[in-house]
């Protein structure tokens, strides 16, 4: 149990942006299902000892095809997600037994073991971290008629990734803070942050994008290409 490291992997979204049918976490890149790109490379990182993925009610019984033909013994769960991704993720760290959890999203299979080892050392040191990288643009905040209000620091911002690494049992007592009061937030940083955890940002990579949409899964193949040439 000590230093133990579980992983909760989110994949219960329907998600419409990508315009298919199918949910976007198991559009297939090169030979594989999007998650299931994601799972084994949680499933192959040393720090890792279980696996709980949150997956839609209908998909967990080919996602448990999956695990068994990919040979993924570290996913110990396979368990339907709530109405948000808030319930589902909530869901998912009460089948954990490890004394620390990274919540990462189904649709990132780009996320480098280096970057986990990196978010698990910054969150020993600090009790929690995020990867995330500094935003290239400019933001504008506006207000609903689309009008400019200001122009925060670029340099203060940062685009959050996954993982997420926390405590267990200080992120299930975030959630179920969370769950009395009736707040739904952006992240599971969010619920931490309102908690009181501090949390801390570990610089990450532009290629550990969210598959969302179809330029995303366009630059997906690409990158999956330029890997296999190494």
């Amino acid at each position: 149990m000590s230093n133990s490291v579980g992983a909760v992997i989110v994949a219960a979204g329907r998600g419409t942006r990508m315009g298919t049918a199918e949910s976007k976490q198991y559009l297939r890149l090169a030979d594989k299902p999007i998650i299931v790109h994601t799972l084994e490379v949680f499933q192959r990182h040393p720090l890792i000892t279980e696996i709980v993925l949150v997956t839609g009610a209908e998909d967990v019984e080919r996602c448990r095809e999956w695990v068994h033909t990919y040979g993924m013994d570290k996913v110990k769960a396979i368990i339907p997600g709530g109405s948000e991704r808030q319930y589902s993720v909530h869901l998912g760290l009460r089948e954990l037994d490890t004394e620390w959890v990274m919540v990462h999203d189904g649709v990132r299979p780009f996320v480098a073991a280096g970057e986990i080892d990196a978010c698990y050392t910054k969150a020993k040191e600090t009790g929690a971290s995020v990867l995330a990288v500094p935003v290239k643009d400019t933001i504008k905040q506006v207000d609903k008629d689309g009008m400019v209000v200001s122009t925060p620091d670029r340099r203060s911002l940062w685009a959050i990734q996954t993982p997420q690494t926390f405590r267990l049992s200080d992120l299930l007592a975030a959630y179920e803070a969370a769950e009395r009061d009736g707040y739904l937030g952006t992240d599971d940083s969010s619920l931490a942050e309102r908690s009181g955890i501090p949390v801390a940002v570990v610089e990450g990579s532009y290629r550990n994008i969210k598959i969302t949409t179809p330029e995303d899964l366009e630059f997906a193949e690409f990158t999956q290409a330029q890997q296999r040439r190494g």
